[in-house]
């Protein structure tokens, strides 16, 4: 299963994606709300990790983006 993670804190997505691969997932990280946006659009992941305050496009308004195109489910 394929998990988009989108995060600003680079040491939380290592951790995070260091604990979710050990359980056989594969882990996709952005670090921008634009850069995440473009992934979430373009890739096939089984879901997506999104941070609310990130750089670029805050949280709330990828998601809104995002469910114009997607029912990618989505934890917050």
């Amino acid at each position: 299963m394929h998990i988009l993670l989108i995060d600003d804190d680079t040491e939380l997505c290592e951790l995070l994606s260091q604990y979710l691969e050990q359980e056989g997932f594969t882990i996709s990280a952005c670090h921008d709300g634009r850069e995440g946006l473009s992934a979430a659009r373009s890739g096939d992941y089984a879901f997506l990790i999104l941070d609310v305050m990130l750089p670029g496009c805050n949280g709330f308004d990828l998601l809104r983006q995002l469910r114009q195109h997607s029912a990618m489910p989505v934890i917050m």
